[in-house]
């Protein structure tokens, strides 16, 4: 076995780990925790390389798994997606939904047969849309509804592993300036958002600590 396909199984399994804990953290918080169109773009590539264009055996189970727990996570997108839209009504919601979805098909589809690769653009140019996003969704949100630093970490190994695997062993790389850019581009972003969740994280833990003290000092004014 190669050292590219040990590498991209361990980035294989940080990615299954990361979906498993959102898909809990889903269930627990009753939202959805992967931004839609990063979903989109994610299910969409999973299902083109799972069932079009099917690749070598150890990476088609790896994308049929993939593929499998993106199913569920667009499941808890469609059935708490609409709460965090409160101003729009659901069916307004569905359309979107749907059509980003089918945009994100296309897209991702029309990058591989313009490149003539096997996906390995549309990947990680998703992967730094699914980045920015990520950061973006917790900005609105405020707290840690649907997320994690478990899931912020995860996610940044599992970007991080793959992207030195295809760095140091695809040929592709080495012909590219565009994807050594979106490498480090992606892991500048997950940085920073396992760094905002952390913030946000301890601002939640001491938060708690901070009302009793004003209410204290309240009452001692009086």
């Amino acid at each position: 076995m190669s050292m590219f396909t040990i590498i991209m199984l361990g980035s294989g399994a940080f990615w299954t780990v990361t979906y498993l804990l959102i898909i809990r953290r889903n269930f627990l918080d009753h939202t959805y925790g992967m931004p839609m169109a990063a979903l989109c773009a994610n299910i969409s590539w999973e299902f083109i390389f799972s069932f079009i264009y099917p690749p070598q055996i150890i990476q088609h189970i790896v994308n049929l798994i993939w593929f499998s727990l993106d199913v569920i996570i667009l499941a808890q997108l469609l059935r708490y997606g609409s709460r965090e839209f409160v101003d729009l009504p659901k069916r307004i919601f569905y359309t979107v939904v749907s059509l980003t979805l089918v945009t994100s098909f296309c897209a991702v589809l029309l990058v591989t047969l313009e490149f003539h690769d096997s996906g390995t653009y549309a990947a990680f140019g998703q992967n730094l849309m699914m980045s920015v996003l990520f950061i973006v969704m917790l900005y609105r949100r405020r707290s840690l509804r649907g997320q994690s630093i478990s899931i912020a970490i995860c996610k940044l190994l599992g970007t991080a592993l793959a992207s030195l695997a295809f760095y140091l062993y695809a040929s592709l790389s080495h012909h590219s300036v565009l994807l050594p850019f979106l490498y480090i581009a992606i892991l500048v972003y997950d940085a920073i958002y396992v760094g905002m969740v952390y913030m946000q994280q301890r601002a939640a833990i001491h938060e708690p600590m901070t009302v009793p003290n004003q209410m204290e000092m309240h009452m001692q004014s009086r």
